[in-house]
């Protein structure tokens, strides 16, 4: 009768472990990544998501605001990120988490940030904007408004004393904006970034900056938070080796500006493509 109980016990221990064991397993298969959803940020981050899925991994995609972003960093809401734009753009947002995340460095080199206008407009620098306030309506056409390019924006406003307006709107609504100023020849400034599709489909130019305000040539980082080599090694792996040309990047960001295009579709297209790229990321 004892050894009944006792091996009734054990079993039931078994049961109870396993039960909680469970939870604990699936848990660990599953990832957050976090972006803004400017057009390189979804590319890239669509991208991990594929690849972390062929591995077998639970992948939630979650686009948010910049600070919204480095903030679930900073509190382990979220597990990564690959689209930290330093040393200047999220320079500021990077500083007050610091202590809380790991930054694993470039996984996209050669980008840039500034005020962008088509080639037929006729001035070529930040301060010549003032003297043709009319031709562009006295406004620069910017992102959402958290961005840090947004910020430098309205910092490039003050150091150059620009009589100009800076309006908030999104990716999108930036480039529709811009659509429309390129099909009717008119003069516009918008605030820009490269990589990007806008510069495969018109020809653009940056203003130049000759204070320096938006900085020189920046890189895209891949960001994690605090332990994740430690929870997650595969992923840490993957994310830390994770590197690729802004040309590669610009092309996915094109094809998803197709008609009907799916960013997760074009992503999962892309990684069967390239196995070879793929298994270096995965440290194979």
């Amino acid at each position: 009768m004892k050894k009944s109980v006792f091996t009734m016990l054990l079993a039931l221990a078994l049961i109870v472990g396993f039960t909680m064991a469970a939870p604990a397993q699936a848990a660990d298969k599953n990832v957050k990544l976090v972006y803004v959803e400017w057009d390189c940020a979804t590319a890239a981050t669509h991208v991990m998501k594929a690849v972390l899925e062929d591995m077998g991994y639970t992948v939630e995609t979650i686009p948010v605001a910049a600070a919204a972003m480095w903030q679930a960093m900073s509190t382990g809401d979220a597990d990564g990120m690959v689209c930290a734009w330093l040393p200047v753009t999220h320079a500021d947002y990077l500083a007050k988490v610091k202590d809380n995340v790991e930054n694993l460095g470039p996984n996209t080199k050669g980008a840039k940030i500034g005020w962008v206008v088509p080639k037929y407009v006729t001035i070529n620098s930040i301060e010549e904007l003032n003297a043709n306030k009319d031709k562009f309506d006295g406004k620069v056409i910017g992102i959402d408004p958290g961005a840090g390019l947004m910020k430098k924006s309205e910092n490039a406003i003050k150091d150059y004393g620009l009589n100009f307006e800076l309006i908030e709107g999104s990716g999108a609504t930036m480039t529709a904006a811009l659509a429309d100023a390129v099909k009717n020849n008119k003069w516009v400034v918008v605030t820009g970034w490269s990589p990007h599709w806008m510069f495969g489909r018109w020809d653009l130019k940056y203003l130049a900056d000759p204070k320096g305000v938006f900085g020189a040539e920046e890189t895209i980082n891949t960001v994690v938070r605090k332990d994740l080599k430690k929870d997650m090694p595969d992923v840490y792996t993957v994310l830390n080796n994770f590197e690729w040309s802004a040309d590669t990047l610009q092309k996915i960001m094109a094809q998803n500006q197709e008609k009907g295009a799916d960013p997760d579709t074009t992503a999962k297209k892309w990684v069967k493509d390239h196995p070879d790229v793929v298994k270096k990321w995965e440290g194979k």
